[in-house]
């Protein structure tokens, strides 16, 4: 994947490969001792799916994995 800032990810929103819209990206976590990025942390909103197929944080953001990014565009792509 090409290089993008973290600046430019803030307040996409985050979407499945099947075009069903997840939510918003609220953070992006990582490993502080390798530097490797782990998990964009999704907030699904008052309207967004219950169930996305990802684990939820104790906020009830969703955990995706980094490795299910498939594009980043307007929209962030992910598989599920």
């Amino acid at each position: 994947m090409s290089e993008i800032l973290a600046e430019n990810l803030s307040g996409k929103t985050v979407m499945g490969a099947d075009g069903a819209e997840l939510g918003m990206l609220y953070n992006v976590t990582m490993d502080l001792k390798t530097g490797s990025l782990q998990n964009l942390i999704v907030d699904p909103g008052e309207s967004g799916p219950r169930e996305a197929g990802f684990q939820r944080n104790d906020h009830g953001h969703f955990l995706v994995p980094v490795g299910n990014v498939q594009a980043v565009r307007d929209h962030i792509v992910v598989g599920r």
